[in-house]
């Protein structure tokens, strides 16, 4: 029962983080209308980013969240005038396939700037534990745990209020349901789809670097994997919705976690996908209760 409700709770950390990858992935989606093959990479560069504040600088985690928007958000732009912008009516494999390429790109140089080898990302946060005596059973909560929890909820409430709040934000949730429209009520639909893209990135890049403290090691191959996490988690949300993607990565992180109680952690990643197709069969739409909802 302990072990159970330690790897549930390591699950809830880890799927926290999932939820914020999957947030910014959605808001990419949502608002530019094309899945992008980059996100991987561009949570490599935010977590590089924070290392060398770290480097640099020290432990200091409230520099190197910013600086880890800030090289994501930067990285997004490019992407975007390299693989969006000149094709908007275009068909969508050509995007699709520049995301590609600008993917084996970033990656290719990022292993030859800022090396091959796994960089260690070490006491970040103090390594205390918390025993809380649970159903007479001990459940070990970790600083670094109760962190990245709070940095998630903190940030996904603040892109919620950024929404819902803010003039950008209507102008952002205008775009994702209808550009058309957009641009006739005088949205400049362009320049807004690429603000909505640099913050679905910048957003990546905080993942990005929760990922890193969370494993203790950042390298330039680090984006692959957790690329497909956002993208199966964002399919669950059905793509655009951020608080259906956000649910989706939180179930992916706990259906890892709680499947290795019965395996080793290699087959992490068949219990997530499992958990993905399952759902898709019973509902292709996945947890959403309408298709095509939008941010």
């Amino acid at each position: 029962m302990e072990y159970i409700l330690n790897q549930l709770l390591n699950g809830i950390c880890q799927g926290a983080i999932y939820a914020l990858m999957a947030i910014g992935y959605s808001v990419i989606v949502g608002v530019v209308g094309m899945v992008t093959f980059t996100y991987g990479e561009i949570m490599m560069i935010g977590a590089f980013s924070a290392y060398y504040i770290f480097v640099g600088l020290g432990n200091n985690l409230l520099i190197a969240i910013p600086a880890a928007f800030a090289g994501s958000f930067i990285i997004g732009s490019v992407v975007y005038k390299l693989c969006y912008e000149r094709f908007f009516n275009a068909p969508r494999h050509i995007s699709l396939l520049c995301t590609i390429g600008i993917s084996m790109l970033i990656k290719n140089l990022a292993q030859i700037i800022f090396g091959p080898e796994t960089k260690p990302v070490l006491n970040i946060i103090d390594n205390k534990t918390f025993i809380l005596n649970l159903f007479g059973a001990n459940l070990n909560i970790k600083l670094l745990q109760i962190v990245v929890i709070v940095l998630v909820i903190v940030f996904a409430v603040a892109l919620t209020l950024f929404f819902n709040k803010t003039k950008w934000g209507v102008m952002l949730r205008a775009v994702s349901q209808n550009k058309d429209a957009s641009y006739l009520m005088g949205i400049n639909v362009k320049r807004t789809a690429l603000l909505g893209n640099c913050i679905g990135c910048g957003f990546g890049g905080i993942a990005g670097i929760l990922l890193a403290i969370y494993y203790y090691s950042v390298s330039a191959t680090m984006g692959s994997s957790y690329s497909t996490k956002a993208f199966a988690a964002s399919v669950l949300g059905g793509l655009v919705d951020i608080r259906f993607s956000a649910l989706g990565g939180l179930c992916i992180g706990i259906i890892e976690n709680l499947g290795i109680i019965l395996t080793s952690a290699t087959f992490r990643d068949v219990f997530s996908f499992a958990f993905l197709i399952l759902i898709l069969i019973i509902r292709p739409q996945g947890f959403v209760s309408k298709k095509g909802a939008r941010v």
